[in-house]
Protein backbone atom coordinates (compact mmCIF):
# COMPACT_ATOMS: atom_id res chain seq x y z
CA UNK A 1 0.00 0.00 0.00
CA UNK A 2 1.51 3.31 -1.07
CA UNK A 3 1.78 6.07 1.51
CA UNK A 4 -0.46 8.92 0.47
CA UNK A 5 -0.05 11.85 2.79
CA UNK A 6 -3.41 13.49 2.03
CA UNK A 7 -5.36 10.32 2.76
CA UNK A 8 -3.46 9.70 5.99
CA UNK A 9 -4.04 13.29 7.11
CA UNK A 10 -7.79 12.90 6.52
CA UNK A 11 -7.77 9.64 8.48
CA UNK A 12 -6.03 11.37 11.39
CA UNK A 13 -9.14 13.48 11.94
CA UNK A 14 -11.30 10.34 12.34
CA UNK A 15 -10.97 9.09 15.96
CA UNK A 16 -11.55 5.50 14.83
CA UNK A 17 -8.69 5.60 12.30
CA UNK A 18 -6.31 7.99 14.08
CA UNK A 19 -4.09 5.40 15.77
CA UNK A 20 -3.64 3.32 12.63
CA UNK A 21 -3.01 6.41 10.48
CA UNK A 22 -0.39 7.64 12.93
CA UNK A 23 1.24 4.21 12.85
CA UNK A 24 1.59 4.60 9.09
CA UNK A 25 3.22 7.99 9.62
CA UNK A 26 5.68 6.44 12.07
CA UNK A 27 6.47 3.66 9.60
CA UNK A 28 6.91 6.09 6.72
CA UNK A 29 9.11 8.66 8.43
CA UNK A 30 11.05 6.78 11.14
CA UNK A 31 14.16 6.04 9.10
CA UNK A 32 14.55 9.47 7.49
CA UNK A 33 13.91 11.26 10.78
CA UNK A 34 16.33 8.94 12.58
CA UNK A 35 19.16 9.87 10.20
CA UNK A 36 18.43 13.60 10.45
CA UNK A 37 18.54 13.32 14.22
CA UNK A 38 21.56 10.99 14.23
CA UNK A 39 23.66 13.44 12.23
CA UNK A 40 22.94 16.05 14.87
CA UNK A 41 23.29 14.06 18.10
CA UNK A 42 25.82 11.47 16.81
CA UNK A 43 24.93 8.63 19.19
CA UNK A 44 22.58 5.83 18.09
CA UNK A 45 20.95 5.56 21.51
CA UNK A 46 20.48 9.33 21.79
CA UNK A 47 19.04 9.46 18.27
CA UNK A 48 16.52 6.75 19.17
CA UNK A 49 15.52 8.64 22.32
CA UNK A 50 15.07 11.89 20.42
CA UNK A 51 13.12 10.10 17.67
CA UNK A 52 10.76 8.69 20.26
CA UNK A 53 10.28 12.19 21.68
CA UNK A 54 9.55 13.50 18.16
CA UNK A 55 6.73 11.02 17.65
CA UNK A 56 5.37 11.61 21.16
CA UNK A 57 5.32 15.34 20.51
CA UNK A 58 3.75 14.85 17.07
CA UNK A 59 1.03 12.61 18.53
CA UNK A 60 0.31 15.08 21.33
CA UNK A 61 0.09 17.97 18.86
CA UNK A 62 -1.79 16.35 15.97
CA UNK A 63 -4.71 18.72 16.49
CA UNK A 64 -2.31 21.66 16.01
CA UNK A 65 -1.16 20.45 12.58
CA UNK A 66 -2.86 22.92 10.24
CA UNK A 67 -1.92 21.28 6.94
CA UNK A 68 -0.29 24.55 5.78
CA UNK A 69 2.92 22.67 5.10
CA UNK A 70 3.66 19.08 4.23
CA UNK A 71 3.47 16.56 7.03
CA UNK A 72 7.14 15.71 6.46
CA UNK A 73 8.13 19.37 6.92
CA UNK A 74 6.16 19.53 10.18
CA UNK A 75 7.83 16.34 11.44
CA UNK A 76 11.30 17.53 10.37
CA UNK A 77 10.76 20.79 12.24
CA UNK A 78 9.83 18.85 15.38
CA UNK A 79 12.88 16.60 14.89
CA UNK A 80 15.28 19.53 14.46
CA UNK A 81 13.86 21.33 17.49
CA UNK A 82 13.96 18.19 19.64
CA UNK A 83 17.54 17.52 18.54
CA UNK A 84 18.61 21.06 19.37
CA UNK A 85 16.85 20.85 22.75
CA UNK A 86 18.60 17.56 23.46
CA UNK A 87 22.00 19.03 22.59
CA UNK A 88 21.40 22.09 24.79
CA UNK A 89 20.38 19.90 27.74
CA UNK A 90 23.36 17.63 27.16
CA UNK A 91 25.74 20.59 27.19
CA UNK A 92 24.23 22.01 30.36
CA UNK A 93 24.51 18.64 32.08
CA UNK A 94 28.10 18.02 31.05
CA UNK A 95 29.18 21.69 31.09
CA UNK A 96 31.33 20.87 28.04
CA UNK A 97 30.54 22.35 24.65
CA UNK A 98 30.78 20.24 21.51
CA UNK A 99 33.83 22.12 20.24
CA UNK A 100 35.69 21.32 23.48
CA UNK A 101 34.89 17.63 23.13
CA UNK A 102 37.83 16.00 21.31
CA UNK A 103 36.45 12.49 21.73
CA UNK A 104 33.54 12.76 19.29
CA UNK A 105 35.41 10.82 16.60
CA UNK A 106 36.52 8.07 18.98
CA UNK A 107 32.97 7.79 20.39
CA UNK A 108 31.66 7.39 16.86
CA UNK A 109 34.24 4.77 15.93
CA UNK A 110 33.30 2.80 19.07
CA UNK A 111 29.57 2.96 18.23
CA UNK A 112 28.54 -0.44 16.85
CA UNK A 113 25.98 1.28 14.59
CA UNK A 114 28.52 3.60 12.95
CA UNK A 115 29.64 2.18 9.62
CA UNK A 116 31.98 4.93 8.43
CA UNK A 117 35.75 5.16 8.37
CA UNK A 118 38.19 7.43 10.20
CA UNK A 119 37.67 10.29 7.72
CA UNK A 120 33.91 10.11 8.18
CA UNK A 121 34.39 10.12 11.96
CA UNK A 122 36.62 13.20 11.65
CA UNK A 123 33.98 14.91 9.51
CA UNK A 124 31.41 14.16 12.19
CA UNK A 125 33.78 15.54 14.82
CA UNK A 126 34.19 18.73 12.78
CA UNK A 127 30.42 19.02 12.37
CA UNK A 128 29.91 18.40 16.10
CA UNK A 129 32.18 21.37 16.79
CA UNK A 130 29.90 23.74 14.90
CA UNK A 131 27.38 25.95 16.69
CA UNK A 132 23.90 24.39 16.73
CA UNK A 133 22.42 26.48 13.92
CA UNK A 134 25.42 26.03 11.60
CA UNK A 135 25.44 22.29 12.29
CA UNK A 136 21.72 22.03 11.54
CA UNK A 137 21.97 24.05 8.32
CA UNK A 138 25.04 22.10 7.20
CA UNK A 139 23.37 18.73 7.82
CA UNK A 140 20.15 19.68 6.04
CA UNK A 141 21.97 21.17 3.05
CA UNK A 142 24.91 18.77 2.70
CA UNK A 143 23.39 15.42 3.63
CA UNK A 144 19.74 15.96 2.74
CA UNK A 145 20.44 18.28 -0.21
CA UNK A 146 17.52 20.37 0.99
CA UNK A 147 17.00 23.65 -0.88
CA UNK A 148 17.48 26.84 1.11
CA UNK A 149 13.82 27.72 0.54
CA UNK A 150 12.71 24.55 2.34
CA UNK A 151 15.26 24.98 5.15
CA UNK A 152 14.00 28.54 5.52
CA UNK A 153 10.47 27.27 6.16
CA UNK A 154 11.73 24.55 8.46
CA UNK A 155 13.85 26.84 10.64
CA UNK A 156 11.79 30.03 10.20
CA UNK A 157 14.73 32.14 9.06
CA UNK A 158 15.79 33.93 5.89
CA UNK A 159 17.56 32.21 3.01
CA UNK A 160 20.37 34.77 3.23
CA UNK A 161 21.04 33.90 6.87
CA UNK A 162 21.02 30.21 5.98
CA UNK A 163 23.50 30.70 3.16
CA UNK A 164 25.79 32.62 5.50
CA UNK A 165 25.51 29.88 8.14
CA UNK A 166 26.27 27.18 5.59
CA UNK A 167 29.26 29.11 4.22
CA UNK A 168 30.67 29.60 7.73
CA UNK A 169 30.11 25.92 8.54
CA UNK A 170 32.00 24.81 5.42
CA UNK A 171 34.82 27.21 6.24
CA UNK A 172 35.13 25.88 9.81
CA UNK A 173 35.04 22.26 8.63
CA UNK A 174 37.74 23.00 6.05
CA UNK A 175 39.87 24.66 8.75
CA UNK A 176 39.33 21.65 11.02
CA UNK A 177 40.72 19.30 8.36
CA UNK A 178 43.69 21.59 7.67
CA UNK A 179 44.54 21.53 11.40
CA UNK A 180 44.21 17.73 11.58
CA UNK A 181 46.04 16.95 8.37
Amino acid sequence: MAFEEEIVIRRLSDPKQRTQAFGEIVSQYSESLYWKIRRMVLSHDDANDVLQNVFLKAWANLDDFQNKSRLSTWLYRIAVNESLDFLRKQRRMSAVSADENPVAASRLMADEYFDGDETQAQLQQAIAGLPDVQRTVFNLRYYDEMPYSEISKLLSTSEGALKASYHLAVKKITEFFKQHD
